[in-house]
């Protein structure tokens, strides 16, 4: 696992309670950055799977321990498969609260991919059993979430708590799309996950759509030549 320099850390106390801080914070620059909003409980918010061709969208909420150390924790896409599984069970094991949400397939097709994203956010936040007192989200626009909300642009890469909860979305989601493969086998979904990769376009033009596959999305329902029915033969 890659790790970012340790630091040692000093426990302080302000109004909100007790909640540690490196001796040095510049070398833990996203658990600084949690730290710096002075509010405890903080939760970050973060979905993967709008881009994707088929599959859900997963949204995760996760309040961290601020007593608790997260070597290694940082966005989702920089770290390999084997990272993000074992950082996971690491947040799972020591978080305070965490959630997830999945929006199927047919949802993001009735709602939009941004309105399931937002959806999905809401009720990983409304699952939560501890409710922060202000909740960071990855992008720019507000769910539905009567709390103190701050969008932040690129936030899985600036904050602590959103980086956590790309990485349990991500494996959550990924894990979910290994179980669909084995239904789905002859798209692919182990190697891609649902997204449109050049394997994953060659075998919805053979094969057409499956069940789990986003309708309203241009690459998976082409105007012409029309996809035949799911249930093809082999290539």
């Amino acid at each position: 696992m890659r790790r970012r320099k340790g630091s040692k850390k000093i426990v302080t106390e302000s109004a909100t309670g007790l909640f540690s801080q490196p001796e040095d914070p510049l070398s833990d620059p996203l658990f600084f950055f949690d730290n710096s909003f002075g509010k405890r409980p903080l939760a970050g918010i973060d979905e993967v799977g709008r881009g994707p061709l088929a599959g859900p969208i997963v949204a995760c909420a996760v309040i961290l321990d601020p007593l608790k150390e997260y070597p290694g924790v940082d966005d989702s896409k920089k770290l390999s498969h084997e990272e993000r599984l074992e950082l996971s069970h690491l947040i799972k094991e020591t978080a305070l609260a965490w959630t997830l949400a999945f929006k199927s397939p047919k949802e993001v097709d009735q709602l939009n991919p941004l309105q399931a994203t937002l959806k999905a956010m809401a009720e990983a936040y409304q699952q939560l059993e501890l409710k922060p007192q202000v909740v960071l989200i990855d992008g720019t626009v507000r769910p539905p979430i009567d709390a103190q909300v701050v969008p932040i642009v690129k936030g899985d890469s600036k904050s602590l708590s959103i980086a956590a909860a790309s990485i349990l979305a991500k494996v959550a989601r990924d894990t979910h799309m290994l179980e669909e493969h084995k239904r789905y086998p002859q798209y692919g979904f182990d190697r891609h996950k649902g997204y449109g990769t050049k394997e994953h376009l060659l075998a919805l033009a053979h094969y057409g759509p499956s069940p789990i596959h986003r309708l309203t999305y241009r690459s998976v329902l082409p105007p012409s030549p029309r996809p035949r029915p799911f249930g093809g033969g082999l290539f």
